[in-house]
């Protein structure tokens, strides 16, 4: 017979034990601890509760890092952190206009790089094909308004990307195209 052990890392259920024994001074000191711990949890509070002038800077900010890095300080791309910014905003906000706005600047900056840094990475394109199919899906469900203009953008995305070669312009013209006659 199998001899049952003990958890040996604590769950949620085992903080929201502990949190439900504090009272409204215990939860904002705690809040206040972890708002100071690290810059992540701070840009998650500011989007959570809508404060500062534009909740998407930092995360466009990022995307912005690790999508088009400083060359001559020979940083790297990360589409996995960029991918990352993106997921953060999903869970503090994840109001579709936002999240559509994120994903189209993802592609525009991914896009950018490529075309004048001449980036060959395949894994690259592949990823910023996947967010091209995702921002249009996110796309499809704003208001017409809205809509047009983000799928203006991504079509400047398609344009520049028939450069690239490796059949990314191309997917992106079938995705496009799929999306139209939806």
């Amino acid at each position: 017979m199998a001899k049952w052990q003990a958890r040996s890392l604590p769950a949620w259920t085992d903080v929201k034990a502990k949190l439900a024994s504090f009272d409204r001074h215990g939860l904002l000191g705690l809040i206040q601890d972890l708002y100071a711990a690290s810059k992540d949890n701070r840009t998650f509070l500011h989007a959570r509760l809508g404060l500062g002038t534009d909740v998407l800077m930092p995360y466009k900010e990022t995307l912005d890092r690790w999508l088009w890095p400083d060359v001559m300080r020979n940083e790297d791309t990360s589409v996995a952190k960029a991918k990352q910014a993106i997921s953060s905003y999903r869970k503090a906000v994840g109001e579709p206009a936002g999240l559509a706005e994120l994903m189209v600047f993802y592609c525009e900056r991914a896009a950018g790089f490529c075309h004048d840094l001449g980036n060959q990475d395949e894994g690259y394109f592949d990823a910023l094909v996947r967010m091209f199919e995702q921002s249009l899906k996110v796309i499809g469900q704003l208001p017409a308004l809205d809509r047009n203009a983000l799928i203006t953008r991504l079509d400047r995305v398609r344009v520049i990307s028939h450069n690239f070669g490796y059949g990314v312009g191309d997917a992106m013209d079938s995705l496009l195209a799929r999306q139209s006659r939806t």
